[in-house]
């Protein structure tokens, strides 16, 4: 038996009978998740750096670097060259990379934001491409995320008022995580998430860095569990050909609808990757609405 082998049989040993597609829905929690994560810590069994590697950080050439700090930790982000440039009242996004590392080719995906009219900001995550601090998977990452929308939405230039959260696959799921944490955003727009962790971790148990043993651990790391604690409008959507975390999306959308929150799920042609430019465009669409 292989490594990955060893992992997936003991994660689905741990995980069994509540995993995604299990007879009970992962429970709905009513307590607001910013208070629930502010008397939760998690619990890192292996402390190490993100599973992907990623390239340097050097940025782009129409982007430039800046450090972020998220709590005891110096990071780096991305910023549009475009920032304190012209007017003083622009709307902003932060956008959030796929996988566990940031590379180059990531940057690309800022630029129909910044083609309208966004300054956009991608931020490298802690434990990412050498940086300080260790992976968690989806938790401690998104206090970096709420780092780096305060500092975007201090940047000269940025209305502080028009932050808008977007995101794609990792970067969708955080996207969620970081609607339901913070008051700080107009709008969020989340490609490809899976805001059932137990369903994420079942398929890349590889992952799996904390207690897996306490239930906590995973619902903390699950928008379907909290969401009715979104606290701004959010898009869902995700490629006609990846049905994996419908199911889960549908259910958060209409959890979320039921409290009568403006939380939208939408299904657009192709895949995981091939879907990325009509959800870009939806979502710039969905912001326009609150822009």
């Amino acid at each position: 038996m292989n490594r990955r082998t060893f992992l997936a049989a003991s994660a689905c040993a741990v995980m069994s009978g509540t995993a995604s597609g299990a007879a009970t829905d992962p429970p709905l929690i009513a307590e607001d998740y910013a208070v629930a994560r502010s008397a939760f810590r998690t619990k890192l069994l292996r402390q190490g750096p993100a599973p992907d590697k990623g390239d340097n950080l050097t940025p782009p050439g129409d982007a430039r670097r800046i450090d972020y700090r998220s709590g005891d930790l110096e990071l780096a982000a991305w910023v549009s060259e475009e920032a304190e440039r012209g007017r003083a009242d622009r709307p902003a996004v932060l956008f959030l990379h796929g996988g566990n590392a940031l590379w180059h080719g990531h940057w690309d995906l800022t630029r129909p934001y910044r083609d309208a009219g966004y300054i956009a900001m991608m931020p490298a995550l802690r434990a990412e491409n050498g940086q300080p601090g260790f992976f968690s998977g989806f938790y401690e990452e998104t206090d970096d995320v709420i780092a780096a929308a305060n500092v975007l939405a201090r940047l000269p230039g940025v209305d502080p008022a028009r932050v808008f959260l977007a995101g794609h696959s990792v970067g969708g799921t955080l996207t969620l995580l970081g609607a339901l944490a913070s008051p700080l955003f107009r709008a969020a727009a989340a490609f490809s998430p899976n805001p059932d962790a137990r369903a994420f971790f079942r398929h890349f148990p590889e992952d799996i860095r904390f207690d897996a043993s306490d239930p906590q651990e995973f619902e903390l790391r699950s928008a379907l569990c909290f969401a009715q604690s979104f606290k701004c409008p959010v898009l869902m959507l995700h490629g006609s050909a990846e049905t994996r975390s419908e199911d889960a999306i549908r259910l958060t959308a209409d959890r979320a609808k039921a409290k009568g929150l403006d939380v939208r799920h939408g299904i657009v042609p192709g895949d995981h990757t091939s879907s990325i430019p009509e959800e870009t465009a939806q979502s710039l669409r969905f912001f326009e609405e609150g822009r």
